[in-house]
């Protein structure tokens, strides 16, 4: 699919089926949304530049990723897709500058998009050329990478009341219910951690970005863009920040499991050494050899059970007092 947008902000498909020979000089932002390759060719066509395929775009040599080519422009950048899902991943699009116009190749559908188109039409008058359609387009980018973040560490601090709540007044935990709070905290690190590699990505974009004449020779875009590349360093310091919380999240967590799995062994513990005398009285009295005193005795029975008694009470008496219990 292929859409174009005006400087005013309207928005126009173009298809192969009806294919045009000259696009409209108002046209500043063509935007391709998983193209064939006849889609591919007509843009090639129109704008006489090679569009960056899947394959290119998979690259991850910088020079293959960030170069100029005839005075064209072509950058790749990963950007995080499908962020409130349980699986989030990566989409590397294509940024291509070409004259006037600016080119977006990308096989995925990032919220950030969205949201610029959104805005396009809210304020037509702002994007007036490629370069300033580019710079403003990364800075939604960030603004939303910057929205994934902030929601992140909410969700965090609650996962953290909920493993480090106060337990005297909670009720029972459910069976395994630390373990599931584990794939919570796993499923966090893992946005984290594709959030640190888009923000990598769209830093080394930006500061080749920044060399580029056509952004050199406008100083409002430039400035925009410089403010976009210190947006994009404290957020990258931000995102170390909680990826280190998750870190301590999920040691925590781990001690915590290991704090209840040693109570539970520390009981059955006890249970063994507190049943360990009377069971060796019983086994005594169990031997059935003729020549016993006490098996004639007519208390005999009453009284071995009272001393079964006993040597089972003191030590859950003893150990109550060491405060093993």
């Amino acid at each position: 699919m292929i859409n174009a947008y005006r400087f005013s902000g309207t928005a126009i498909s173009l298809s192969t089926a009806t294919p045009l020979e000259k696009l409209p000089d108002d046209i500043v932002w063509i935007d391709l949304i998983d193209p064939d390759k006849a889609e591919e060719t007509y843009v090639e066509s129109l704008l006489g530049i090679e569009v960056p395929t899947r394959e290119d775009l998979k690259d991850i040599e910088p020079s293959s990723r960030l170069y100029t080519q005839n005075d064209n422009v072509f950058m790749t950048a990963s950007l995080l897709w499908k962020a409130e899902s349980e699986l989030p991943t990566l989409t590397d699009v294509g940024f291509v500058l070409t004259g006037n116009r600016m080119v977006t190749v990308r096989y995925g559908d990032p919220k950030s998009f969205g949201l610029f188109i959104a805005s396009l039409k809210r304020t037509p008058a702002s994007c007036s050329s490629g370069p300033i359609v580019l710079s403003r387009l990364m800075e939604t980018i960030v603004d939303r990478t910057a929205e994934i973040l902030e929601q992140t560490v909410l969700r965090i601090d609650t996962l953290s009341l909920q493993v480090f709540g106060d337990r005297s007044r909670e009720k029972r935990r459910a069976p395994h219910y630390l373990e599931d709070r584990l794939m919570d905290v796993a499923g966090y690190h893992r946005l984290v951690g594709k959030t640190r590699d888009s923000l990598m990505s769209l830093s080394r974009m930006m500061t080749f970005l920044y060399t580029v004449p056509a952004i050199q020779e406008d100083p409002q875009t430039k400035e925009l863009c410089r403010s976009v590349s210190r947006d994009i360093q404290s957020l990258s310091e931000h995102a170390s920040f909680v990826s280190g919380n998750i870190t301590f999240l999920l040691d925590a967590s781990l001690g915590l499991i290991n704090v209840e799995q040693n109570a539970i062994i520390k009981i059955f513990s006890i249970a063994s050494v507190v049943f360990l005398p009377p069971t060796l009285v019983a086994s005594l009295y169990g031997m059935n050899f003729q020549f016993m005193p006490e098996l004639g005795w007519h208390y005999g029975y009453p009284l071995a059970l009272v001393g079964m008694l006993i040597s089972a009470v003191i030590p859950f008496f003893f150990f109550r007092w060491k405060g093993w219990l």
